[in-house]
């Protein structure tokens, strides 16, 4: 799904998915941030970041934490929230084609991968997974439900990296029936 389409989507709403006032979402961050401890990350990369509501929960995790969306819009907004915050940039960034060089300590693919078709997935995983600093950690949740628009499913989207983890170690795997959550670590 491509930029005009989420363009669209954030001319129409300023908050498409409600990441400001979900409950939902907030026990889906809360969850996110425990999967990765209590550490403290040199290097973040956020992938899809929308208007940067769980970025300033990333931010206070990371030294620097480069938040990227394919949305203008979006990333506009995220820019607007994160405004002063020590070390974060935002960026309007088509990956994998326009991929920024890693490597990085934390990469987080929260509700994101899902709208890339299956050949998509490999090479964004790949670039992804490539980009992933030894010793780092790669955090990918995603929505388990119906899907209208995507071109795959939360699930889905799981079992294809996770059977091209490439050397990464599995460490984290949370389900829920409403999100799944896995966390890979570089040794």
């Amino acid at each position: 799904m491509g930029a005009a389409y989420f363009e669209a989507l954030y001319a129409a709403d300023e908050d498409p998915w409600d990441f400001t006032t979900s409950a939902y979402e907030r026990a889906k961050y809360d969850r996110t941030l425990a999967a990765l401890g209590e550490r403290r990350f040199g290097r973040g990369l956020e992938v899809g970041c929308s208007i940067g509501v769980l970025t300033t929960r990333l931010a206070e995790r990371c030294e620097r934490l480069l938040a990227v969306d394919v949305s203008a819009l979006a990333a506009a907004r995220a820019r607007e929230r994160l405004a002063g915050a020590p070390g974060v940039t935002v960026e309007r960034r088509a990956l994998p084609e326009e991929m920024p060089d890693g490597p990085f300590d934390l990469i987080v693919a929260s509700e994101v991968l899902y709208y890339w078709d299956a050949a998509l997935l490999v090479r964004g995983w790949r670039a992804l997974r490539d980009a992933l600093a030894p010793g780092g950690s790669v955090l990918a949740v995603h929505w388990r439900g119906p899907v209208r628009h995507y071109p795959q499913g939360g699930d889905a989207v799981h079992d294809a990296i996770g059977a091209d983890a490439g050397g990464l170690v599995h460490v984290v795997s949370e389900r829920t029936d409403e999100y799944r959550l896995d966390r890979w670590d570089r040794p």
